[in-house]
């Protein structure tokens, strides 16, 4: 779990996580695994990567995921990528761990 931890960058604002999507899966999934290589978690869904609706879905699934309001959840960069920044607002970094570890995230 401690290798997840660098996945995260705390901020004044909350935790941003680093996170890498892929669109147009068969399942909607997260965690979906953890690229150490990249230092990120890695999230499907199943919108496809148009007009917004994938970052749209990335918004709502980490929001049910970390039990927060939609509005808590912003992507900071990334939005036409699939490698993104994502804050998860007034959530402290232990939290976020807690809440990760209790998912088994596994490396992919």
């Amino acid at each position: 779990m401690d290798e997840i931890a660098s996945a995260l960058t705390v901020s004044r604002e909350g935790t941003i996580l680093s996170i890498e999507v892929t669109p147009n899966a068969k399942k909607t999934r997260f965690p979906s695994g953890y690229n150490p290589w990249r230092k990120t978690i890695g999230c499907q869904i199943r919108e496809p990567p148009v007009e917004g609706k994938a970052n749209l879905a990335i918004v709502r699934l980490l929001a049910s995921f970390f039990s927060l309001p939609q509005e808590k959840v912003e992507i900071l960069s990334g939005s036409g990528s699939s490698q993104k920044k994502i804050l998860l607002r007034g959530m402290d970094a232990d939290t976020v761990l807690s809440i990760l570890s209790r998912s088994q995230v596994k490396d992919r």
